[in-house]
């Protein structure tokens, strides 16, 4: 029986949930990102619905640049508590499908259908069931590729967007893959793609006729993997998650600023999103960790280990505090600030003989918080120390 590999890509996943939310923007163009300040904001997009990116918008875009394209968009900032919700919403319909499932991203993922499929029907009334779905269910498209490999599955999901679903077959793949731009493949960047061209090789037929050697000696050890896909070669399997190494969160300022009471805030707000996502996973982090990023660019982290693990708030706001303040940092001039943390245990495993004498007073505080952002939204209570700027 051959292998049978969905790839599922929501299609302009932010965009399409507030555009799901708030009707009056269905049809308009909808850029999720930074402030754009009349032309004259920082950041970058982070997702354009359809009819923005008919102006030439696209994901990672400067947002000036964005809105010198697009005036009369509608700017959004993004809400990644009701994202990730989304998310987990989505991702239950897919364990429906396969317990092979790999997460590439928040709104993007791999199915293993060949040992499911039967359940369904067939691999491709499989797939439309899926589409179906996740639109009836959560009101939202996506675009599917299926194929007998990963490589080609995305390749596939990528043509008819949005909303799309392209089938390939095992012996038709090579006939799939040919003709396309040498771009479509997996793992190939701008300037992978000009070297290439610079050798002739602008569809990946011609790079898959092309002598291996040549590769190898221009690409090193890269260049028989670029033959290999291009030749419909791709053993890759659909990989459940490892668990997460770090759970952090970034911000960047508006403005380069050295206001340490503005600093505070950020930090106190990243270390509370910490907390929550800890809490949400059962887990605490023995190892909380500083990002700073310096008006020049220059990267600095810092870490602390505990002598206890935690998921409180206080005390991983207290550690990043103290790194700031211990570092050197204050009176410079930062653009971005982030909470980190690492080195984690489940929360019933005892890692010290001693307790903390406020612990469960401190538990029933932060439950009662989680509660009540479970029930009406992460931004509706926030810690005084997170709101004074």
């Amino acid at each position: 029986m051959g292998r049978y590999i969905v790839h599922v890509d929501m299609d302009a996943f932010f965009a399409a949930v507030e555009q799901r939310d708030k009707p009056n923007l269905a049809d308009k163009p909808v850029i999720i990102g930074a402030d754009p300040k009349g032309g004259k904001g920082r950041g970058v997009v982070s997702t354009a619905s359809y009819q923005a990116r008919k102006f030439g918008l696209t994901s990672a875009m400067p947002i000036s640049e964005a809105y010198r394209r697009c005036p009369q968009g509608f700017y959004l900032r993004p809400n990644m508590a009701k994202y990730s919700k989304e998310s987990e919403n989505i991702y239950k319909i897919f364990y429906q499908f396969s317990p092979l499932v790999e997460p590439v991203g928040i709104d993007e993922v791999f199915l293993d259908i060949s040992g499911s499929f039967h359940i369904f029907g067939n691999p491709v009334q499989t797939s439309l069931l899926l589409k179906e779905k996740i639109k009836k269910e959560v009101g939202l498209t996506a675009s599917v590729g299926l194929a007998p490999n990963k490589m080609a599955a995305k390749i596939a999901s990528d043509l008819n967007k949005p909303d799309g679903f392209c089938q390939v077959e095992q012996d038709k793949l090579l006939n799939f893959l040919w003709p396309l731009e040498v771009s479509r493949l997996w793992g190939i960047g701008k300037k992978t793609e000009k070297s290439l061209n610079d050798l002739g090789i602008n569809r990946i037929g011609q790079l898959a006729n092309f002598d291996k050697k040549i590769l190898e000696d221009y690409f090193g050890k890269n260049g028989l993997g670029l033959w290999q896909l291009a030749n419909g070669i791709d053993g890759r399997k659909v990989e459940q998650p490892a668990e997460a190494k770090s759970i952090g969160g970034e911000f960047t300022f508006p403005k380069d600023t050295a206001d340490s009471c503005q600093i505070e805030t950020i930090l106190s707000k990243l270390s509370e999103e910490v907390a929550s996502r800890l809490k949400k996973n059962g887990i605490r982090a023995k190892n909380i960790c500083l990002k700073i990023r310096l008006e020049n660019f220059s990267t600095h982290s810092r870490s602390l280990r505990l002598i206890k693990a935690t998921n409180f708030y206080d005390t991983i706001f207290k550690s990043v505090k103290k790194l700031y303040y211990d570092s050197g940092f204050p009176g410079k001039k930062i653009r971005l600030v982030g909470v980190k943390s690492e080195k984690f245990i489940d929360t019933k495993t005892q890692d010290t003989i001693f307790n903390e004498f406020c612990q469960g007073k401190k538990e029933k505080t932060d439950l009662a918080v989680e509660k009540i952002r479970d029930r009406f939204g992460q931004d509706t209570i926030w810690r005084g120390g997170s709101l004074q700027a």
